[in-house]
């Protein structure tokens, strides 16, 4: 009879003669346990940096809030000093550049420009080290100081542009937190902070994600997209969150059906193009320096000339009965709601403030009174238009100059889409913006923001020398200050 005694010397570990595993089974298990202990570690570090992550996103959201807040009260303390009187401006303003202009100089040297293109030039800088002096703290509190106090003295400037450079400030400072070494990754927590600033700035969170893709990058990293998308629709989440689902414009209940009423396409694109254009081409012209004998005043006497753009700027306020003064939110979306109506003279002076207000060298953005010319001049074209809707007109006329200014026809068309709460819209803004990018690009052949960074970039390499020669844009010019 054959022996059927179980064989276990195969499913069980050959005992010592002192009763314990074989050394081989004990190294085995020993390498499994640290090799979970080793997955448990990275999995537990992954998630720090995610939370990390969500908590920069979270902190643009608030800071972003916070800087409307501020902007809000010092418009209002503006409008209150204008009710008393207005001739006060002709003193405030002047005394309020040149004092701007010295702490900008002194306190918060590097803070002046809108903020979107030292933001697009870090993300061409491979040393660090400058680029840490550029995304500082101290030039991000000084964008969002100079900024409100520069909207007080009646500034025609924005909070977009800077909210953008302080977003990217919160990203890559939590990166350094990070520890991260890698450039591309570094890059990527700029890309995401601007882009979530300028989206929780306008309360736009699908715009800001297209303007990182087409205005700050330039192109789409399949690596960073995630990333990118996260912190934008956080920072965004949290501005509702504290405001509300606001819109810019409110809710737009208004159409642009294929026919005859495309005649506003037509109209607003062309005029919006070549008036956003022309002052693209003007800014980069004035970036390289001002003619004689305004130049060498300007340089030899930067506060001075500050003071007398101020002045320039108050007698332009008075002349247009305060409504140039500021970011023009306030007269964008009363032409939009049809409660004022304001003659050619507001979007002409209107863009003349934002000239001097950028020769001044005040810190702020361009966004909002860009958008407050383009409302301009859709409030004043929709006159002539009366088979169209008055508001779908004001739209159109604004996306037009608004794209013909940054000649981004995407992010001019989904912001403007995202303000007003409205879809059905959006073939007509589309065809606008894309018209107005063809004029514009037919006067100003370099995009603004992409040519005052390659300016930026400039002065950089000149102080530093530590620029990457590589270049998405065709060099152009812009006379910023580098920190």
């Amino acid at each position: 009879m054959a022996d059927h005694t179980p064989n276990t010397s195969a499913a069980s570990p050959k005992p010592t003669p002192g009763g314990h595993v074989s050394s081989k089974h004990a190294l085995r298990r020993k390498d499994r346990i640290h090799h979970l202990r080793r997955s448990a570690r990275q999995t537990q570090t992954q998630w720090k940096r995610t939370a990390l992550y969500w908590a920069g996103a979270v902190l643009i959201g608030i800071v972003a809030v916070l800087f409307a807040k501020l902007g809000d009260s010092a418009a209002d303390l503006r409008e209150r000093i204008i009710e008393w009187h207005p001739w006060v401006m002709l003193i405030l303003s002047p005394i309020g550049f040149a004092l701007i202009m010295w702490v900008t100089r002194t306190v918060f040297q590097g803070a002046q420009g809108s903020g979107i293109p030292q933001t697009i030039a870090t993300l061409h800088i491979d040393d660090f080290k400058i680029v840490d002096r550029i995304l500082s703290f101290r030039i991000a509190l000084g964008k969002v100081l100079m900024t409100c106090l520069g909207i007080i003295c009646g500034a025609s400037v924005g909070r977009e542009g800077p909210s953008v450079q302080v977003g990217a400030f919160i990203m890559h400072s939590f990166s350094r937190v990070l520890g991260q070494s890698s450039i591309s990754a570094r890059r990527s927590m700029i890309l995401a902070g601007g882009a979530a600033g300028m989206a929780a700035a306008f309360n736009t969170p699908l715009a800001g994600i297209v303007f990182a893709i087409e205005e700050l990058s330039h192109s789409f990293e399949q690596r960073t997209s995630g990333r990118t998308l996260t912190v934008v629709v956080l920072s965004g989440v949290t501005a509702i969150a504290l405001l509300g689902n606001y819109t810019y414009f409110g809710h737009a209940d208004v159409d642009v059906p294929v026919g005859t009423a495309w005649i506003a396409v037509l109209t607003c694109g062309i005029l919006g193009g070549l008036a956003g254009g022309s002052f693209s081409s003007l800014i980069i012209r004035i970036s390289r320096g001002l003619p004689k004998p305004i130049g060498p005043f300007a340089a030899k006497h930067p506060i001075l000339f500050a003071g007398i753009c101020g002045f320039i700027t108050a007698v332009i306020g008075i002349l247009s009965h305060g409504q140039t003064y500021g970011t023009g939110y306030a007269q964008s979306r009363a032409i939009f709601a049809g409660t004022e109506h304001y003659p050619a003279s507001f979007f002409v002076l209107k863009y003349i403030a934002m000239v001097v207000s950028y020769c001044s060298g005040v810190p702020g953005g361009m966004f909002a009174p860009c958008l407050a010319v383009g409302a301009g001049i859709g409030g004043w074209v929709e006159q002539f238009l009366p088979h169209t809707n008055p508001g779908a007109v004001v739209l159109l006329g604004t996306v037009a100059y608004f794209c013909g200014v940054a000649q981004c026809p995407l992010t001019a068309t989904i912001i403007v889409m995202e303000m007003c709460d409205n879809q059905q819209v959006t073939l007509a803004l589309l065809a606008t913006s894309f018209l107005a990018f063809g004029v514009s690009r037919m006067v100003c052949p370099r995009p603004l923001y992409g040519a005052l960074a390659d300016r930026f970039l400039e002065a950089v390499d000149r102080k530093h020398r530590g620029i990457s020669k590589r270049r998405p844009k065709p060099p152009a010019t812009s006379d910023e200050r580098v920190p």
